[in-house]
């Protein structure tokens, strides 16, 4: 099974408690409000915070066990993250934006090279431009092709339409769509959208 999670968060005074497994294939929803505790979830299978208990599996890999201290690092978790707020490097062109996913992964775990990330996104013509000059969809485009050049073993989207207007999100929903069906990467996928939901996802699990 691709997930298999079991923990809790401490948030403060808040006990944020999950536990869910997954069948191999497709993408799953975590579906739910703002401010439902979601985010906090993919940041805790991404190892950018650390739960006070319990365990995380990915493909029977260990992320993390508390009991059996185990908690590897970001990066020896080989997760592709797909952040609400893109993240992408202000300063540096969407040539470099793309190398610095590329150069996360050493050349043994690059399973799909910078040509065909650029013709599967269709972002080849945007090489030379800054993040500041995209539209939202365009950057986008760019924060998943950097995921993708990591090597990655599975992918978190952080309500990866919340910054794309309306004439874009068919472009960004046929690219997920895409990764799902022809990539067939395990994805974790944030959303409080049902419509969004209801079209991409084989599983729903409420936050």
């Amino acid at each position: 099974m691709p997930f298999d999670v079991a923990i809790t968060l401490q948030r403060g005074k808040l006990r944020l408690d999950y536990a869910f497994q997954t069948e191999k294939g497709g993408l799953t929803a975590l579906f739910g409000p703002s401010g439902a505790g979601k985010t906090s979830l993919l940041d805790a299978i991404a190892g950018l915070a650390r739960p006070s208990e319990g365990r995380i599996l990915v493909e029977d890999r260990v992320l993390f066990d508390k009991a059996r201290r185990i908690d590897l690092r970001p990066e020896q978790r080989r997760c592709g993250y797909v952040f609400q707020d893109l993240r992408l490097f202000p300063h540096k062109s969407v040539r470099d934006n793309l190398l610095y996913g590329w150069r996360l992964a050493p050349a043994e775990r690059r399973w799909m090279d910078f040509d065909a990330a650029l013709g599967f996104l269709g972002i080849g013509h945007l090489l030379d431009r800054r993040p500041a000059t995209l539209s939202g969809g365009e950057a986008q485009r760019v924060a998943i092709g950097r995921a993708l050049l990591s090597g990655p073993r599975f992918l978190l989207m952080d309500e990866p339409l919340a910054s794309v207007d309306a004439e874009r999100r068919e472009e960004i929903l046929t690219v997920i769509e895409r990764i799902r069906d022809e990539l067939a990467l395990p994805i974790l996928y944030v959303s409080h959208d049902r419509a969004e939901v209801d079209r991409l996802a084989s599983r729903v699990i409420a936050i």
